[in-house]
C-alpha cells in the first residue's frame, strides 16, 4: 500500500464521516444533554463499532451480507428498530433537554460511561449501510498482493481517528449552545427534531436495497 492510495483514502473517508448520521446526532444529542466530556464515551463506542464493522468485511461478512437477503433484511430491520427506539425516546421526552439549575452540573444527570459506551456502539455495529460502506470501499485500497492485516490496520485506524475526530468536533460546536437550551421551549423543540431526525434515518435504513456480489 502506498501513500498515494492512503491519502485517498483518508480524503474519501473524510468526507463519508463529515456527512451526518446517526452517530453524529448521537454525539450532538449527548453534548447537549450531559455535557461535551459525555460525548467522548459515545465516540469511542462508535469507533469499536466501526472496527467491529471493518474487520467483518475484511473477513467476508461484508460480502455474506450483501449476498444473503435474509440477514441483510434482519439487520436491517434491527438497525432501523434501534433508531426508532431512540427517535420515540425523543419525542415523548418530558422537559427541557437541559434544565436551569443543571446547566454547570450536568454530572447529577449524566449516564453511566458503560450506557454511553454501548449505546453509541450498538448504533454502529447495528447499521447496514457502513458494513455495505466497508465492503464496498475496502477492496479498493487493498493490495492484493501484499499482507493483509498490516493494511487492515492502517485503514481501519485512519477511519477511527477521522470518525472520533469528526464526532468530538460536532460535540465541542453544540456545547457551546448548551446556554441557550436552558430554555424549556426551545428545549422541547430540540427534542422533537433529534427524534425525528433519529426515526428519518432509520427509515431511511429500511429503504436501503441489497447490493449484490
Amino acid at each position: 500500500m502506498d501513500s498515494h492510495s492512503i491519502l485517498t483514502f483518508t480524503l474519501v473517508a473524510a468526507i463519508a464521516i463529515a456527512s451526518p448520521g446517526p452517530a453524529t446526532l448521537m454525539a450532538i444529542n449527548n453534548s447537549l444533554a450531559h455535557g461535551q466530556r459525555s460525548a467522548i464515551w459515545s465516540s469511542l463506542g462508535n469507533a469499536s463499532g466501526l472496527f467491529c464493522l471493518s474487520a467483518a468485511a475484511m473477513l467476508g461478512l461484508g460480502a455474506l451480507l450483501a449476498s444473503s437477503e435474509w440477514l441483510f433484511n434482519a439487520v436491517k430491520i434491527l438497525g432501523a428498530g434501534y433508531l426508532f427506539y431512540l427517535g420515540l425516546k425523543q419525542l415523548f421526552k418530558k422537559g427541557p433537554m437541559l434544565p436551569d439549575g443543571i446547566a454547570d452540573d450536568v454530572s447529577k444527570s449524566r449516564p453511566t460511561r458503560t450506557k454511553l459506551y454501548k449505546s453509541a456502539f450498538l448504533t454502529a455495529v447495528t447499521n447496514p449501510k457502513a458494513t455495505m460502506f466497508f465492503t464496498a470501499l475496502f477492496p479498493q485500497f487493498i493490495d492484493q498482493g501484499a499482507t493483509l492485516l498490516p493494511q487492515f490496520l492502517i485503514l481501519t485506524s485512519i477511519f477511527m481517528a477521522l470518525s472520533v475526530t469528526s464526532l468530538s468536533l460536532y460535540a465541542a460546536l453544540a456545547s457551546r449552545a448548551k446556554g441557550v437550551l436552558t430554555r424549556p421551549a426551545l428545549s422541547r423543540w430540540v427534542s422533537r427534531v433529534v427524534g425525528t431526525t433519529f426515526i428519518g434515518f432509520g427509515t431511511a435504513i429500511l429503504t436501503m436495497r441489497r447490493q449484490t456480489v
